[in-house]
């Protein structure tokens, strides 16, 4: 008997499945480590909460797409590999995967990812990717291709700020436009997601109905998810979540057909860097977007 199981996920796994998320993250953020880059620290308990509730929500809208790797033979049914995906009417987005440093290169990350893609039932699909090169080679062989994405990091000169109107505080009735705005930019709309994220996270929009767009502004302030109808709006979008933000800040997923956010980041005196790929098939990279790690 195969002592892994590739199954199903439900809701007994997650603390467990979060147990194996957090040290199979930490140990990739560690082996890809920038001299220049702070030290990596373990997740905090509030990160591994806000993973384990982001989680449950996947698993309640789209109980299909969420697969597990067990090893039966401990009793509890450790977790030792993960992949969430879900649906979104003709959109597939893989919301996060992995397998335990201990039990990679063992197949699993094949069985889990077979599971994850045929669930999507040739949909196209997006997801935001590491470096790591296991990972990259089984994405590719499944017909994605991967956008290499930079990231500005540093502290906001504040100096350059410049005066921003045209904006006000999202609410749950702007949805319907902001799902046509996302059907526009990435062929479906976020449907459920965006209750979720009004939820745990602040949510700015364009005041100009023909010209449209969003953000989501995390607790740090940052630009969680941004969507625009044109490189303007989004400009003004991005220098909001800018001046909310908090210490150091970090706008990440900035593809080439996203330069817009590098000249804001530039003149806001952030710092560029490379990290990781947006992972596509049968679409393009969607644009003006920057696109959220969990929710595409």
């Amino acid at each position: 008997m195969d002592p892994v199981q590739v199954r199903l996920m439900c809701a007994d796994d997650l603390a467990s499945a979060e147990r194996a998320s957090a040290l199979t993250f930490l140990d990739a953020e560690r082996s890809t480590r920038r001299v220049s880059d702070p030290e990596v620290e373990p997740r905090s308990a509030v990160a591994s909460k806000q993973w384990i509730d982001r989680m449950r929500f996947f698993l309640t809208v789209d109980p299909g797409g969420c697969w597990v790797a067990v090893k039966e033979d401990t009793g509890a049914g450790e977790v030792v590999g993960f992949a969430m995906s879900q649906n979104r009417d003709p959109l597939w987005f893989l919301a996060t995967y992995g397998v335990l440093p201990g039990h990679q290169a063992q197949g699993l990350g094949k069985r889990l990812m077979d599971a994850a893609l045929d669930h999507a039932d040739g949909r196209p699909g997006i997801f935001s990717s590491s470096v790591h090169a296991g990972a990259t080679r089984r994405y590719r062989l499944a017909g994605f291709s991967l956008h290499p994405q930079m990231r500005m990091v540093g502290t906001v000169d504040r100096s350059t700020l410049p005066p921003v109107d045209g904006l006000r505080e999202g609410r749950a009735d702007d949805f319907e436009w902001m799902d046509r705005l996302d059907r526009n930019l990435r062929g479906a709309g976020h449907g459920p997601d965006h209750g979720y994220m009004l939820g745990t996270m602040r949510l700015v929009v364009s005041r100009d109905t023909t010209k449209p767009g969003y953000v989501y502004l995390d607790d740090r302030g940052q630009a969680a998810l941004l969507a625009a109808a044109q490189p303007e709006t989004a400009q003004k979008l991005l220098w909001e979540a800018l001046a909310s933000s908090r210490g150091e800040t970090l706008v990440n997923c900035i593809t080439t057909p996203n330069e817009w956010a590098l000249d804001v980041g530039l003149a806001a005196r952030l710092d560029i860097g490379q990290e990781g790929y947006i992972a596509v098939r049968g679409m393009p990279v969607p644009a003006p977007y920057l696109a959220s790690g969990h929710f595409l």
